[in-house]
């Protein structure tokens, strides 16, 4: 059995010495610690944290100051929770006092993967709620379509023969890249019969 530390700071220009503190005041003894400076949005783009899993092994313990320096929404933390169930690891969070070896800590957890449910739910029914609103009412619903400008058919003319590339397209338009693929898209089909594809 072994003590493991994961520490994370969001940038390079921050300092982890919060962290180290943390756990030399709750006089842990740590046999390894993975440490990065990396955002916590993205869970798979985390290298230390993939190095952590794959060492982490059957009864060992794994500490962190807080909940969000292992994963930043809630599912990511559920899924975390449920790979180092898996490999029988536990979990000490120093900041919430949040351990699963104890069975208020596997209380907690349940109740975590209940409010999430719960949360996910009450946005499904909302989202239900809007559109048989928009229905009722004879209403679009969902994002709007974006807006061809005047100037889209000229410059599409312009790309397709050669005269600017799709990255000048995008500039001239002011679009982000999926949203002029779209666009395209959609200018392709209304205009499929008509000359100005030609």
């Amino acid at each position: 059995m072994a003590n493991i530390a994961y520490i994370r700071v969001s940038a390079q220009d921050q300092n982890t010495g919060r962290q180290h503190q943390c756990f030399d005041n709750a006089h842990i003894n740590l046999d390894k610690i993975f440490e990065e400076k990396v955002s916590g949005k993205n869970i798979t783009d985390r290298p230390q944290l993939k190095k952590m899993m794959a060492y982490l092994r059957e009864g060992d313990v794994l500490y962190i100051e807080s909940i969000s320096r292992l994963a930043r929404s809630t599912s990511d933390f559920l899924n975390m929770m449920k790979a180092l169930s898996a490999k029988k690891v536990s979990v000490v969070s120093i900041k919430e006092n949040f351990n699963t070896s104890t069975p208020q800590g596997k209380f907690a957890l349940t109740m975590f993967a209940a409010l999430y449910e719960l949360e996910r739910d009450s946005i499904k029914e909302r989202q239900r709620e809007g559109i048989n609103l928009c229905l009722a009412e004879n209403r679009p619903y969902g994002r709007p379509k974006a807006k061809l400008s005047n100037t889209f058919p000229t410059n599409y003319k312009r790309w397709k023969s050669g005269k600017i590339t799709a990255v000048e397209f995008m500039k001239l338009e002011g679009l982000a890249k999926t949203t002029f693929y779209k666009m395209v898209k959609n200018f392709e089909k209304d205009h499929q019969d008509r000359q100005i594809l030609a």
